[in-house]
This record gives C-alpha cells, sequence and structure tokens, in this order.
C-alpha cells in the first residue's frame, strides 16, 4: 500500500491530486469508487454503539466513505486540523451558525456577503433564535472595533466579498475577535484555497462552497467548514447528523475528481481575471472595475498580502448605461454565459439590478446596476473579443 499524502511536506498541487486517494483495497483500483450504499455492515455485537456517531461507517446520514475522503483533501488544502463536507455552501454556513451560536450571543458580518448569510443573521437567526447580530464594513478594522460587544460570539467574514469583491484583512481581524474572546469564520469562496488559507491567517472557521472552484465544473453541489476538530465534532453532530445536512455520496465523488485540477485551473482563472478587468479598464462605456488584483482597488495591499499566487476569478464592473442595454449587452454575448454561480470553466455574467435588496450595503458606484462576472479557463483573446463585440454592438467602445 502506498504512502497516504496529507501535510505540507508536499506541494499544494501534489496533495490536490493525492489527498484523500488510496489503492481500493478489494479490486486493487488506483482510484477509490463511488460508495452509494447509505448504509454499513454492523459489528458481531451492535448493542453499544452509538447510532449518532460519526466516527464510523454505520448510516451515510451520519457520514460516508466519499465524504470522508474529500474531507481529507480538503483540511489538507486549506491547512485545517479536520473538515465538515455538508450538502451545499449555504449547509455549511447555517450549519456553522447552529452549532456555535445559542439565544443571546452576538455576530458581526461582514456587510458585503453572501445573500444567505446576511438573510440567516439579519432574519432568521436574529428573528427566530434571539441572536443578535450586527452588519459591519468589516474592510475597516475601526468598524469591526467598534461593533464589538461584551456578547459576541462570532465575527463572519467573506474576502473578497460577494458581489463588490470588498477585501477584509484576515489575520488583523483574528486578532480583534481573539482579544474579546470570539471566533473569527471566514467565506473563502471567492478566493478558494489555492489563493488564500485563512485558517492559516489565523481564522478558527474557513467555509467553502464547493459547488464553485474546488468542484470547477459546474456539475456538483457541495459545502465544507475547516477547522479546529473539536470544534468541529459539535458541528458534525449537531448539523450534519442530527440536521441531516450530509453530502451525496456521488457530489462528494464528482467534487473529489474536480479538486484534483483547482491549482490548475485556478492559475489560468486569476490570469484571465486580471487580463479581463485590465481590458475593461480601458473601454470607454465601463463605468468601473472592481478586482483586487488591479493596483487602484481600494484593498489591493491587503489582498496583496494574504492572498497568493492570485487574485481569483471574480470581477464586477459596471456600465454608463441605462437598465436595458445590460440585457442587451449580455444577448450579444456567445462565449460568455449569462447564468448564475461562479468558478466553472465556462465563464459566467450575471446582471445585478438597481433594486437589488442589499443596494444600500454596496458602495455608491454599483447602485445603478453592474454585472458580476466570473471569468473562466477559456482562450483569453476570446474571452475579450467576446465583451468587445458586445460593447461595441451598444456603442459602448
Amino acid at each position: 500500500m502506498r504512502k497516504r499524502i496529507y501535510g505540507n511536506e508536499y506541494g499544494f498541487q501534489t496533495r490536490a491530486v493525492h489527498t484523500g486517494n488510496d489503492v481500493d483495497g478489494e479490486t486493487g483500483a488506483i482510484k477509490r469508487p463511488i460508495t452509494m450504499a447509505n448504509s454499513y455492515e454492523l459489528p458481531y455485537d451492535p448493542s453499544d454503539l452509538n447510532w449518532s456517531s460519526a466516527d464510523k461507517n454505520l448510516y451515510t446520514r451520519n457520514g460516508g466513505s466519499n465524504q470522508q475522503y474529500l474531507q481529507e483533501k480538503l483540511a489538507s488544502l486549506e491547512g485545517g486540523e479536520d473538515c465538515v463536507v455538508l450538502a451545499s455552501g449555504v449547509a455549511a454556513l447555517s450549519g456553522l451558525f447552529f452549532a456555535l451560536l445559542k439565544s443571546g450571543d452576538h455576530v458581526i458580518f461582514s456587510s458585503i456577503t453572501y445573500i444567505a448569510v446576511y438573510r440567516l443573521l439579519n432574519e432568521l437567526f436574529n428573528n427566530k433564535f434571539n441572536v443578535e447580530t450586527t452588519i459591519a464594513d468589516t474592510s475597516d478594522l475601526n468598524a469591526v472595533r467598534a461593533a464589538i460587544k461584551p456578547n459576541t460570539k462570532l465575527i463572519h467574514i467573506e474576502t473578497p466579498g460577494n458581489p463588490t469583491l470588498t477585501i477584509s484583512d484576515i489575520r488583523a481581524i483574528a486578532e480583534i475577535a481573539h482579544e474579546n474572546g470570539a471566533f473569527l469564520s471566514v467565506d473563502n469562496t471567492f478566493a478558494s484555497p489555492y489563493n488564500q488559507r485563512p485558517i492559516e491567517l489565523g481564522a478558527d472557521f474557513c467555509i467553502e462552497s464547493l459547488t464553485k472552484y474546488i468542484n470547477g465544473h459546474g456539475d456538483a453541489v457541495g459545502g465544507a467548514i475547516i477547522g479546529r476538530k473539536e470544534l468541529l465534532d459539535i458541528i458534525r453532530a449537531q448539523s450534519q447528523v442530527n440536521l441531516g445536512g450530509v453530502i451525496s455520496p456521488f457530489n462528494a465523488w464528482l467534487i473529489m475528481r474536480g479538486a484534483v485540477t483547482l491549482p490548475l485551473r485556478m492559475r489560468q482563472h486569476n490570469e484571465n481575471a486580471l487580463k479581463a478587468a485590465k481590458y475593461l479598464k480601458t473601454v470607454k462605456g465601463v463605468s468601473f472595475v472592481a478586482y483586487p488584483g488591479l493596483e487602484e482597488h481600494k484593498g489591493h495591499s491587503i489582498a496583496a498580502s494574504q492572498m497568493s499566487p492570485g487574485f481569483g476569478g471574480v470581477l464586477s464592473f459596471g456600465l454608463n448605461a441605462e437598465h436595458d442595454t445590460y440585457n442587451r449587452f449580455v444577448s450579444h454575448l456567445k462565449v460568455i454565459t449569462s447564468a448564475v454561480s461562479l468558478g466553472h470553466d465556462e465563464s459566467l455574467i450575471v446582471f445585478i439590478g438597481e433594486n437589488d435588496e442589499r443596494q444600500y450595503l454596496y458602495p455608491k458606484e454599483f447602485h445603478n446596476g453592474f454585472f458580476r462576472f466570473s471569468v473562466g479557463i477559456e482562450d483569453i483573446e476570446d474571452i475579450i473579443e467576446d465583451l468587445r463585440q458586445a460593447f461595441e454592438k451598444e456603442n459602448l467602445l
């Protein structure tokens, strides 16, 4: 049996290929198979078993083989001690909040963050469970400090933030959290562990929507929480076993397969997004471009200090145009697809209009509508030409 590959003695790409994989003991296959069973054989005397245990294979809601293999890989890639993989990115977020928070706790979260976080913390946990919440501009450390209360249990940030690409200083906010007896969780979906590893920067929890870059092919859904084992055991018991947020074996297998090429894909996403952002800056009809890889981006220096080797594949930009021009522009595109989600191999674009419910939290330049653009791994010349011909048809060049 070959040596199992986990730790930092191996490079990121080697671990992306090998960690979590091994020779199948029964067939000798060099790729672990999909185990679709929902139940596993019990020992001779099962009477002493904890039927809610996730420590061994009993029932797939408690955890299955393919999930365990994927958890090994992600913990290694993120630089974490342990990992829990759940059914979606939102299952990971809600699972973390459900297991960690109780009535009377206070949470600070980024003003720029995924819509599900806004609804979970600003509405559901607040109204249903009496969890106090404060929305803060976490790109401003003074705003974070000012939001701290004696009952602050968690600071949750997203960097780069969805959809405005706002950057927050992970290391500095971790220090603020820990000085005040709070945890820090970081949604790392826009960056991926290839570009940014929040655990290594002091965060207690890292959340990934595996649906995005880690899977990378637009054909599977999953989410992950990475952190210390003692804390993840609580999340595993409460939010997986007892809430049932388990990932399917097939999705776990697909994401495991997609993660192998994460380093290769991210290099291309990083390169293409930077080139696309620089091109968009030259277009007369573009009102602004938000991408942390641009030196003029407000958060560029912090992003450069905590993201390496690149700045991810997502950018946002606006047009000097009326509402329907955005829709017509999209209708002209041939290579770039109009669709939600991000991190796919193909380029995706979505028009976010002026009536977005969180508009009041966005920087002013976003208030007249904008595009969120997930730059894919196609030839960058084809991506730029696709944009150019759409601009030309709307007289925006």
